[in-house]
This record gives C-alpha cells, sequence and structure tokens, in this order.
C-alpha cells in the first residue's frame, strides 16, 4: 500500500524564519521531511517555484507550495488544527500576533547585531551558510550581502548600546514568564512562541557570541528553546483560562511595544509617503522604498523602507478590527498600560496584498 508524500520543509538552522516554522510542523506532527537549502535545492525548487532566493519554503503532498513564514503557519493551522497556533479567544489572539509583529519586524535588529557585529560570530556564520548549502563560494558571497545589510536597518554603532540592552531585557522577561509557564500563554506553545524562535533560536541560540549569552544568563530560555524543537505533544495542556494573558507575560509585552512601535509606524508612513510621492504605482512592489529616519530609546537612526512592514502591521489590524465591541473590549483591556495602543488605532491610509509569493499595493475600493 503506497503511503501518502511527506510536505517538505526547505530550511536551514541558522534561517531567522526557518527557526519560526520548524517548531510549528513538529507541535503540530506534520508528516515532513527538512531539506537543507543546497545550491541544487535553491535552483530547482526555490527559486524555480517562488521566484525567490528565501527559505523557508514547504512543497505539500499535493505539489502546492508556501513561502512567507506567516503564511505557511496559517496555511498549517487550516490543515492541521490542533494545537492551535491562533489563538481561539480574542485577546490571546491578538497578544500572539503582536508578538509576531515583535519578532518579525523588531527583533531582526539583535537578531542581525548579534551574528555580524562580532569577528567570532561572524566566522561561525560564514562556515554554517557554507555547511548548509555546499557551495562556499556562494555561501560566502550572501554573508557579505547580509553584512552588508545590517547598518541599512539601523545596527550602528550609535545603536548598539540600546540593542544590546533590549536583548538583556528580553532574556530577562522569558526568564520571569518561563519560571511560571512553559509557553507563552500557558501549557501549550502558539503563534507567539513559534515567532520568537525565529531570533532566539534561529539567531541568539545558534551564533558564537549570543549563545553564551543565553546559556550563562538564561537556562530557562534554552530549556524552552530545547522544547520547542522536540516537543512532546503528549504534555500540552489549555491556554491561560478565560482568554487571560498572564501577568508574568506583560512585562515582555511592554518591551516589546516600547521598541517596536515607533520603529514599525515610522516605517509604515516612510512607505505611505513614499506611495504618495510616486505616480501611478504598478506591479510588483520593491523589496525597499528609500530610507527614513526613526529612533532607538532617543538614538535617531536611518533606515531603509520595507513595505513588507506594512503587510505585518495589517495581519494585526485586520484581526483587531475583525472583533466586535465586546471582544474589542476584552483585548483592550488586556493590553491596557503595555503600549499597543498607538499601533491599535492606527489607520493606514493604503493597503498591500500579497499574491503568490509577491507583494502588491492594493487597489482601493
Amino acid at each position: 500500500m503506497a503511503t501518502a508524500r511527506p510536505y517538505r520543509f526547505y530550511a536551514s538552522e541558522i534561517s531567522y524564519f526557518s527557526g519560526k516554522v520548524r517548531p510549528a510542523l513538529r507541535a503540530k506532527r506534520v508528516p515532513c521531511e527538512e531539506v537543507l537549502p543546497t545550491r541544487t535545492a535553491y535552483r530547482e525548487v526555490i527559486r524555480a517555484r517562488t521566484g525567490l532566493a528565501m527559505i523557508p519554503v514547504v512543497v505539500t503532498p499535493e505539489d502546492e507550495t508556501w513561502q512567507d513564514s506567516s503564511d505557511i503557519l496559517d496555511a498549517l493551522d487550516r490543515r492541521f488544527p490542533d494545537p492551535p497556533l491562533h489563538a481561539r479567544t480574542p485577546a490571546q489572539r491578538i497578544a500572539g500576533l503582536l508578538v509576531e509583529l515583535y519578532s518579525d519586524e523588531f527583533l531582526v535588529l539583535p537578531g542581525l547585531y548579534w551574528r555580524w557585529c562580532f569577528p567570532e560570530s561572524v566566522t561561525k556564520a560564514r562556515a554554517d551558510f557554507a555547511s548548509s548549502t555546499g557551495d562556499p563560494a556562494s555561501a560566502l558571497r550572501f554573508a557579505d550581502a547580509v553584512k552588508s545589510f545590517t547598518p541599512m536597518i539601523g545596527v550602528t554603532g550609535d545603536t548598539a548600546p540600546a540593542i544590546e540592552a533590549h536583548t538583556r531585557e528580553l532574556l530577562a522577561a522569558l526568564e520571569a514568564h518561563l519560571a511560571v509557564h512553559p509557553y507563552l500563554l500557558g501549557a501549550s506553545p502558539s503563534l507567539g512562541d513559534c515567532a520568537l524562535m525565529g531570533p532566539v533560536y534561529g539567531h541568539f541560540y545558534n551564533d558564537a557570541v549570543p549563545a553564551r549569552l543565553l546559556r550563562e544568563t538564561a537556562p530557562l530560555t534554552c530549556h524552552w528553546i530545547e522544547r520547542m524543537n522536540h516537543p512532546d505533544v503528549e504534555t500540552f495542556g489549555p491556554l491561560v483560562a478565560d482568554d487571560a494573558l498572564p501577568p508574568t507575560l506583560r512585562p515582555l509585552l511592554a518591551l516589546a511595544a516600547r521598541d517596536t512601535v515607533p520603529l514599525v509606524l515610522d516605517t509604515v508612513r516612510a512607505f505611505e509617503r513614499w506611495v504618495d510621492s510616486t505616480p501611478a504605482v504598478a506591479g510588483e512592489l520593491p523589496r525597499l522604498v528609500g530610507t527614513h529616519r526613526t529612533e532607538l530609546r532617543g538614538v535617531p537612526v536611518d533606515r531603509v523602507t520595507q513595505p513588507y512592514t506594512l503587510w505585518m502591521v495589517q495581519r494585526v489590524l485586520d484581526a483587531y478590527r475583525a472583533l466586535d465591541g465586546s471582544e474589542r473590549a476584552t483585548v483592550d483591556a488586556a493590553l491596557e498600560g503595555t503600549g499597543w495602543r498607538p499601533l491599535l488605532d492606527f489607520a493606514p491610509r493604503h493597503r498591500v496584498e500579497r499574491r503568490p509569493f509577491k507583494l502588491f499595493l492594493a487597489t482601493p475600493q
């Protein structure tokens, strides 16, 4: 009797967004093979199917192609609903999306900082890229390109103290929370846990310098990482009752809002200014549309403007605005005082949409 084809997960251990998707596949017991992104895989599968040189990519048993970590997690939740990644109650669902926004859009700064601003980490990352692809020359060119991008997103000597402080505060908040709850929202992993695994496992845990920081200062976080990657599904339990957010999660949410909200809103406003000043925006949007000035903990910084940030903000706002009045009141009460209000109140003037693997400006209705 023929067995069903497994899902094929093209990913790397040191890949930020592979680290986000991998725990979901394992927690949901998806029949899956993880495949290295070798030169052949990039040429014959990843680029051929998506037109992009990006991982992770999932190829389903039906030969569908999933790309983009958020889209992949949404698709997995539809096909394999238990355990749910998106919590089924409003406050916990919105909290998960906010942690995803923070993880994807802000924590990339410390992720790139700890990987590319320390010679020891750079040496290890270069070797890791080469061993993953089997093509050292191409891997080193890719490593150089990523390293050169690091100051463009705001990682500089001026912002380094704030980035280091944020990292240490995040680890302290995680340690305090994990002393009480095994996962962010209770006894089962959800979207926020998976999203945090991108930077915390894909970069911090695997890179030379931050790996020591985690192992010396955050043992509970290290154990959470290992449990996320090697889950005992039989031990999963319910999320915190009555759609409550654990009190120990509030410091993490407040830390995330403090540094994420100004950065992502400045990016979205800069993108909208670009749209307003660019006649007849048509076709696929560029990945970068100039630069803008923002700040991190009072330090001015010039960053590239990425349209994708609006797509991530829309994920939160669409879910929040789809709630009825009583559900929205529940979310507001749960998040009161954490600093997310300016983002939830934000009203973008433009909208972007993803069509397979590409981002476009949405046509006004």
